[in-house]
């Protein structure tokens, strides 16, 4: 377990799956973790009873990532309630999968909006406090298509690439206030998306793993608690890859 003792933590989309169980090993480790969500209020306090339960601290907050207002006033109060913010992880995100000749400008620029925008709105707001304070972790969530590139989704892939470049520039930006910028890379995970495929589709996928099994949530946690703890001290502009071996 990861020591996040006395530490401040945003996760965008944190009322479940993969941001659920980074906000839960979050609060496991001590953090006071505030839960982003979009709209299923439910769940969001759902995994901050979780939080509660492992150990931490935690509140929901309601905006959207794609709102620049939204973001820099969900920091500055993150700030003013709790004293600082020492973790930010850009996890929310959406994927509309069409084909290029088929995808919708909308459709485009929700994509553009969760996965890349946001991000750039919520590390800007996050990285005067972080510097101010002389320390910080962002974490953002790419993606293994960000990668590789996959059929039916350029748009997605597009933003999931976008954002390595971003952080990585973001970690030469920062790295002398010894704020770190890394990503994370899951391959396919075992999530409601992933359970809701046919099985033959299911199947196929699994042929091109070499571990022969989809990642849980947790495993994806791990290496993002890794990056967001004083254990990753001296990494920064890093992608970690989470997914079986499918990409190395």
């Amino acid at each position: 377990m990861f020591d996040f003792s006395g530490k401040v933590a945003l996760v965008t989309g944190g009322s479940r799956g993969i941001g659920r169980a980074i906000a839960v090993g979050l609060g496991r480790g001590g953090a006071t973790v505030i839960v982003n969500y979009a709209g299923n209020e439910a769940a969001a306090n759902e995994t901050c009873g979780l939080i509660e339960q492992a150990g931490g601290k935690a509140v929901a907050r309601r905006f959207d990532v794609a709102d620049p207002a939204a973001c820099s006033a969900a920091v500055e109060e993150a700030v003013k309630a709790y004293g600082g913010l020492h973790v930010l992880v850009n996890n929310a995100g959406v994927a509309i999968d069409q084909l290029l000749m088929r995808l919708k400008d909308e459709d485009l620029e929700r994509q553009l909006d969760v996965n890349l925008k946001a991000a750039f709105y919520l590390c800007r707001a996050a990285a005067r406090p972080m510097m101010k304070q002389r320390g910080g972790a962002i974490v953002n969530l790419t993606s293994i298509v960000g990668e590789s590139g996959n059929a039916g989704q350029t748009a997605y892939a597009a933003t999931k690439a976008g954002l390595i470049g971003f952080t990585k520039s973001l970690a030469k930006e920062l790295a002398s206030r010894n704020v770190r910028a890394n990503l994370v890379s899951p391959g396919f995970i075992d999530t409601d998306m992933t359970r809701d495929l046919p099985e033959d589709v299911r199947k196929a996928m699994l042929g091109t793993i070499p571990m022969g099994r989809l990642g849980s949530a947790e495993e994806v946690a791990n290496a993002v608690l890794f990056l967001a703890s004083d254990a990753a001290s001296y990494v920064t502009g890093e992608v970690i890859r989470v997914n079986g071996g499918m990409l190395m």
